[in-house]
């Protein structure tokens, strides 16, 4: 009976030996999906590449429109002071120079002429002028006016404190 215990015993550990035993094909399964896997993700990749080359080869740029000089106006922008250029018309006021600072803008005519009677009040002479090119129009407070520039700036740098959102109108 010692004989067949160990006999058992002896066919037990063998098959236990080889029951734990990872089969190599598990593992090249496993490898060869991870490698397809691979491959297509890469094969996607190049075909959005492609997609992306052709998509930017089809885009079409518009051609630029050219203007005689004549049609074109030049405002000094050599301080880097942005100007708004726009066609407007005096409404209350002595008339306009070149560079006018604008400290408001309104739809309604008696909000601007509001601002008007305080900037008047406060020493300025202040003008209200239309952009009627706007719809609605609009009524532009003006609170200085100059011929240069350079000085419409450096009066619209006092007034922003003031009057943030102040701006340089270049009338037309």
């Amino acid at each position: 009976m010692k004989k067949y215990t160990m006999i058992c015993a002896a066919l037990c550990a063998a098959l236990m030996f080889t029951g734990c035993k990872s089969s190599e094909s598990a593992y090249k399964q496993a490898y060869l999906k991870a490698k397809q896997q691979e491959e297509l993700q890469q094969k996607q990749e190049a075909e959005a590449q492609a997609q992306v080359v052709q998509e930017q080869e089809n885009n079409v740029v518009a051609p630029l429109e050219e203007k005689p000089v004549t049609q074109t106006q030049v405002v000094d922008n050599a301080d880097n002071v942005p100007v708004r250029q726009e066609t407007v018309s005096v409404v209350t006021g002595s008339g306009l120079k070149n560079f006018s600072v604008v400290v408001g803008s309104f739809s309604l005519k008696a909000n601007a002429e509001g601002l008007q009677q305080t900037l008047n009040n406060q020493g300025y002479n202040a003008q209200v002028v239309v952009n009627n090119q706007v719809s609605p129009a609009m009524y532009r407070v003006v609170a200085t006016t100059f011929d240069t520039k350079g000085e419409a700036a450096a009066s619209r740098n006092a007034l922003q404190e003031k009057y943030p959102g102040a701006w340089l109108l270049y009338a037309k």
